[in-house]
């Protein structure tokens, strides 16, 4: 038995995105994709590091020409031996900037290869969503994912990697000069300069916290947006604008409390920074006068403050700096596109949370023979709208043409979605060759039981014969084309079958470019079909499919999709086309009638009254 209801709403999602882990299982999800990612990468890495080797260099030269000039030249009356220490540093300063070119080009071959990669992820992760949850709402999440976070995390890396090796080459010079000149220097140095760091990675974990929790925020609010947009006609319509922006005000108001909270942590951030940016050079100058009382030069002096001041200290700066900031933000951004368990949404009853419950697959259920089997289904477009099918019992069996008509809303499209398993019941079962209709969330491709094909045709840019084949294996079969095996001929008889050479021709042969912009939605249908008849699918569901086409071509179309080997479901809209088929079911919208087109009459009032006005509507 089946009911209709007019409610046609589905539940909104605001999912928060993946971010919800602590900041150590973000690491242990993002470092083994980067180590793989860098893995790959060790021809660059090897020339980055052997450039900033070149540029360290000119830190040492910056720093010892300094002290030599000073000991060995001024301080010592001869002015052209300082003179030619100074110009040492200089020429240490050229090499730095000529090493800093290579090194931006080294870092071009990290940067945009992990970018490139993110977006193909992003676009990856979007489609194995969508195809193992079609009917969810769009993931407007992705759209961030795809351009804001892959361009933060491309410049976030970018930024970090500059600033770290920077610091890293830049201490093994300064260090290196300090060791050359007094090895005293680093025992005052190295104390205040590590308190500062250690203060400094002690923001790191709460800040990056805050980080995901902003862009969790950031896209359930796109989330929200866009389901709200999608339905704004409607919320206008019903008064509805107090309650919609009461589901997005929270967002923004927590967007704005988690911007705060950022700027809180960056001022902690700063004081960390300044505690190691000062501190050394501040207990370099107060040990001053016990360095020169025993045997440290002022040149030697003169020496390591130039290190701290001009090289390292900046260094460290930028360094810790694009840590605060680039490195948690980088984290957060990368765990994003780390590959999340799919959505846990299998054929089964949904919950009283909206979720639903997995249904038993494979040996768990009960064996058929149907080729597609409702069994007690129920089915409501959310929580308190009439059930659009009511415990419907259904089989269909194998190599049968089966006929689905009814008044439009009543629950057509409802029962092909659920044998595409694009949708699950609220109750009951749905099985297609024996198991679950919805494959579980780990399945991958095309499911290989069953082709849908919707009432707005796919027909994309391609070969004539790509769209033809693109539901089958014909590209592995033999290309001669007298072959009678072969993908040529197979396509070649789909044409002839479906009446399909008058367009083929047109177009310029199997190897000429569709456009789909220039095919009337009729040829785009026609193209389709003929897809699913190459399709190796046994089970073909047509969803107003035919309804573009003129009678006489429907009709070619239709025999030809039955006599193929396996079964047909097609959703009717003339009469002919249930008249053709081996049963017709008629959705009334209080109880479904099964059976043949001649005996249906006298058992659906239903029936007879859509045969009259397709009868009529013929006459007219």
């Amino acid at each position: 038995m089946t009911r209709t209801g007019t409610g046609t709403g589905a539940g909104t999602s605001t999912g928060t995105g993946t971010g919800t882990g602590t900041e150590t299982e973000a690491w242990r999800r993002v470092a083994p994709e980067g180590r793989r990612f860098l893995r790959g990468r060790r021809s660059a890495l090897a020339r980055l590091a052997a450039w900033s080797l070149l540029e360290s260099a000119h830190t040492f030269l910056g720093g010892y020409g300094v002290a030599r000039a000073l000991d060995d030249g001024f301080l010592a009356g001869r002015t052209g031996t300082g003179l030619a220490w100074l110009a040492a540093a200089a020429a240490g300063a050229l090499l730095g900037g000529f090493a800093l070119r290579g090194v931006f080009a080294g870092l071009a071959d990290l940067v945009e290869p992990l970018r490139d990669g993110l977006v193909r992820r992003a676009v990856r992760q979007a489609l194995d969503r969508a195809v193992a949850d079609p009917v969810r709402a769009a993931d407007a999440g992705a759209v961030s994912r795809l351009t804001q976070q892959t361009e933060m995390a491309r410049d976030s890396f970018a930024g970090l990697v500059l600033t770290v090796r920077s610091l890293v080459f830049t201490a093994v010079g300064a260090f290196a000069g300090m060791a050359a000149l007094a090895p005293v220097l680093l025992l005052i140095v190295l104390p205040p300069l590590l308190l500062g760091v250690a203060a400094f990675l002690a923001t790191l974990r709460p800040m990056a916290a805050v980080q995901r929790r902003s862009l969790d925020t950031d896209e359930a609010l796109a989330d929200r947006l866009g389901e709200l947009g999608e339905g704004l006609r409607d919320v206008v319509a019903c008064g509805g604008r107090t309650a919609a922006r009461a589901r997005v005000e929270p967002l923004i108001a927590a967007q704005e409390q988690l911007a705060r909270g950022l700027a809180r942590w960056a001022a902690l951030r700063t004081l960390a920074l300044g505690t190691a940016g000062r501190l050394p050079v501040v207990a370099l100058l107060v040990a001053a006068p016990w360095l020169l009382a025993h045997g440290v030069t002022a040149g030697t002096l003169a020496g390591g403050l130039t290190y701290l001041v001009q090289a390292l200290l900046p260094a460290l700066n930028s360094a810790m700096a694009a840590l605060g900031s680039a490195g948690t933000r980088l984290l957060v951004v990368l765990e994003r596109f780390c590959d999340p368990a799919l959505p846990q949404t299998p054929d089964g009853p949904h919950t009283a949370a909206g979720r639903t419950e997995p249904q038993p697959v494979g040996d768990a259920v009960p064996p058929t023979a149907a080729a597609a089997e409702l069994r007690g289904v129920t089915f409501a477009y959310g929580r308190g709208a009439a059930p659009v099918l009511d415990a419907l019992d259904l089989v269909v069996r194998p190599g049968e043409h089966l006929a689905v008509v009814g008044p439009s809303g009543i629950g057509k499209s409802t029962l092909t979605a659920l044998l595409a398993g694009m949708l699950g019941p609220d109750a009951g079962t749905v099985l297609v060759a024996g198991s679950a209709a919805r494959r579980p969330p780990d399945a991958r491709g095309p499911d290989p039981r069953r082709t849908l094909l919707p009432q707005q045709a796919y027909v994309f840019t391609g070969t004539v014969r790509e769209n033809l084949t693109h539901l089958s294996l014909l590209t592995h079969l033999s290309p001669d084309p007298h072959d009678p095996g072969s993908g040529d001929a197979r396509v070649r008889r789909a044409v002839a079958a479906l009446g399909l050479d008058g367009l083929v021709e047109r177009l310029g042969g199997l190897d000429a470019e569709v456009r789909p912009r220039l095919l009337s939605r009729g040829e785009c249908q026609h193209l389709a079909l003929a897809a699913a008849y190459l399709s190796p699918a046994p089970l073909l569901l047509l969803d107003e499919a035919t309804c573009h086409l003129d009678p006489r071509t429907e009709e070619r179309a239709e025999r030809a999709l039955a006599a193929r080997p396996g079964t047909l479901v097609v959703v009717a809209h003339r009469v002919s086309s249930a008249a053709r088929a081996d049963r017709v079911l008629v959705l009334d919208g209080t109880r479904a009638v099964c059976g043949t087109h001649a005996e249906l009459p006298a058992r659906s009032a239903l029936y007879r009254d859509l045969v009259g006005k397709w009868n009529a509507a013929a006459d007219g």
